[in-house]
C-alpha cells in the first residue's frame, strides 16, 4: 500500500546520486522467489531499468537507474509479478532469514514461513526509526540476528538423562564451544559454556541427547555500522505464534516510544527498555529475569 504522500515517498523508492534516476528497492520476504519471478523481474528491470538488478544484503533486488516519470508503471508492473516496491528510511524493512530446517543441517527451526508471517503482520509500518528483522534457525547466526534491531534466534537447551550415555565422544568432537567433556566414560556438559545450539543432539549416534526446551531467543536494539553492537535479550518463546506476536508488540512499542533520527540501539535506556522487557515476559509467561541467557 502506497503511503499517503505518493509513490515518490515511498521507502522503496530511493533517489540516486544522479537525481534524474531512481533505485526501486523490492519487498522479497526471506529472499525466496519463483522461478518465473524471477524471469518477470529480468523483463521488468529491461523495460523501466538499465537491464541490471542488485542483490542487497537483506535478501532483496534493487533495479537501478528508473525513469521517476515511470515509477507507477513500474509498480503495477512489479505488483503484478508479486515482488511490490519495498521499504527503507524510518519503516519496517525486508525481513531476511536463513534456510532453516527446509535446508540446513544445523537449524533448529523453521525460518522462510516465519519470514512471511511476521513480514504480512509488520512489513512497512512507519515507525519513528528503522528497523530491521533477522531470523537465525541456530546459534551459529549466519543471518546475524544480533546485529539486528529485532533478531531472532532457533535454539535448544539439551536434556541428558542419567544413565544412558556410553561415552563415544561425538558430541565432545562437534561442539565448538567445548562445552562438553568426558568424565569417568560419560559425557558432561558445562553449562555456562552451552549456547543451546543443538549440535549434541543432533549428532549423537545413539539418539541418546533429547531436546529438554526448543525456542525462539528474541533479542532487541542490535547494529551494524561503523559502531556495531549486539542486541539485548528480550524474551524466549516456544512457538513462531508468540514470535510473531511478540515482533508486533516491539514494533508498537517503538511506535509509540522510540526518537527519530537516532538508532533503536542507541535509546533503549531512554525509553524503557527494562520495563518494556518485563511486561513482555509477564505477558508471555515468563516471570522478570528467567529469560536471562548468558551474553
Amino acid at each position: 500500500m502506497m503511503h499517503e504522500f505518493g509513490l515518490h515517498a515511498k521507502g522503496g523508492v530511493i533517489t540516486e546520486r544522479d537525481a534524474d534516476f531512481a533505485t526501486i528497492r523490492l519487498r522479497i520476504p526471506a529472499g525466496v522467489l519463483l522461478a518465473e519471478q524471477l524471469s518477470g523481474l529480468a523483463r521488468i528491470a529491461a523495460e523501466f531499468g538499465d537491464g541490471t538488478v542488485h542483490i542487497t544484503m537483506r535478501q532483496t533486488v534493487e533495479i537501478p537507474h528508473v525513469d521517476p516519470d515511470r515509477l507507477e508503471d513500474a509498480s503495477s508492473a512489479l505488483q503484478e509479478n508479486g515482488t511490490p516496491i519495498g521499504a527503507e528510511r524510518d519503516e519496517i524493512v525486508n525481513i531476511m532469514a536463513c534456510p532453516g530446517t527446509e535446508r540446513c543441517k544445523y537449524a533448529n527451526i523453521e525460518t522462510i514461513n516465519l519470514a512471511r508471517k511476521i513480514d504480512e503482520r509488520v512489513f512497512g509500518k512507519r515507525v519513528p526509526t528503522k528497523i530491521r528483522i533477522s531470523i537465525s534457525g541456530c546459534t551459529y547466526m549466519c543471518s546475524s540476528p544480533l546485529l539486528n534491531e529485532i533478531g531472532i534466534i532457533g535454539r535448544i537447551r539439551p536434556l541428558r538423562i542419567e544413565g544412558l550415555c556410553t561415552g563415544c565422544g561425538t558430541c565432545v568432537e562437534y561442539c565448538r564451544e567445548c562445552a562438553i567433556a568426558l568424565k569417568n566414560g560419560v559425557s558432561v556438559l558445562d553449562e555456562s559454556k552451552c549456547v543451546q545450539c543443538g549440535i549434541c543432539i543432533h549428532s549423537c549416534p545413539y539418539e541418546l541427547l533429547k531436546s529438554e526446551f526448543a525456542h525462539y531467543q528474541i533479542v532487541v536494539g542490535g547494529r551494524r555500522g561503523a559502531e556495531p553492537r549486539t542486541g539485548r535479550n528480550l524474551i524466549e518463546v516456544e512457538t513462531e505464534e508468540q514470535v510473531v506476536e511478540v515482533v508486533d508488540r516491539i514494533v508498537y512499542w517503538v511506535y509509540r516510544s522510540a526518537w527519530s533520527n537516532r538508532l533503536l540501539g542507541d535509546q533503549l535506556d531512554e525509553i524503557g527498555f527494562d520495563k518494556f522487557r518485563d511486561e513482555i515476559q509477564k505477558e508471555f509467561g515468563i516471570a522478570p529475569g528467567e529469560g536471562a541467557v548468558r551474553e
